[in-house]
């Protein structure tokens, strides 16, 4: 027998929530809550605000269970809704962040023993990425720190996904011209979505 996928769940849980289980919702919010919260640190760098984001986009998904038009999966439903939230809520209180010609240059690559000089350059890239214009900058979280593929990535920003492989194609561009010494920026953004990962987690 086929062991039940995450999906087989979402489906199963939204299907009871539909039929009057409002308990039901309870299994969503645990089996997803500590990825929507990550993804909400990751544009807000505050672990108190990003639960906060990450509530009120669970809110959003209680009411607007029944439009789930089951296209695509519950998760990339959902997380196309979290993204939205969490613009939103960026727009009326945005996190500050330094233009990105003002972010100031990352040491050279550090020694495998320096960790903590890698945690700092790794520190001043996500910086530079939250620097980023938003059009540019949203695709970078998506795709780099939450780990989305392009499909989903693209789904959740509501872009095709050639569009979105040519502003994360920009976005490299972008850190590029402002960090020339950074060869391999790519390693970069990815070694800090690795870091900050870990912490929020923690």
């Amino acid at each position: 027998m086929k062991a039940p996928t995450s999906a087989d769940a979402d489906l199963a849980a939204v299907e009871r929530v539909l039929a009057g289980d409002v308990t039901a919702f309870e299994e969503i919010v645990r089996r997803w809550q500590a990825p929507l919260v990550n993804m909400a640190w990751r544009y807000c760098r505050d672990r108190g605000r990003a639960e906060q984001m990450a509530q009120d986009a669970f809110v959003r998904a209680w009411r607007g269970l029944a439009h789930w038009r089951r296209e695509s999966s519950f998760s990339s439903w959902l997380f196309a809704l979290a993204a939205n939230v969490y613009r939103s809520e960026l727009k009326r209180f945005p996190t500050e962040t330094l233009p990105l010609d003002a972010a100031p240059e990352p040491s050279r690559p550090a020694s495998q023993h320096n960790e903590a000089e890698r945690r700092e350059r790794c520190e001043v890239v996500r910086r530079a990425v939250l620097a980023l214009p938003p059009r540019y900058r949203e695709p970078v979280i998506l795709f780099y720190f939450h780990e989305m593929d392009l499909a989903a990535a693209a789904r959740s920003l509501g872009l095709p996904e050639g569009t979105l492989k040519a502003r994360l194609s920009r976005a490299r561009a972008l850190l590029r011209q402002r960090f020339p010494h950074l060869n391999e920026e790519r390693a970069a953004i990815e070694s800090s979505a690795l870091v900050t990962g870990k912490e929020a987690a923690q």
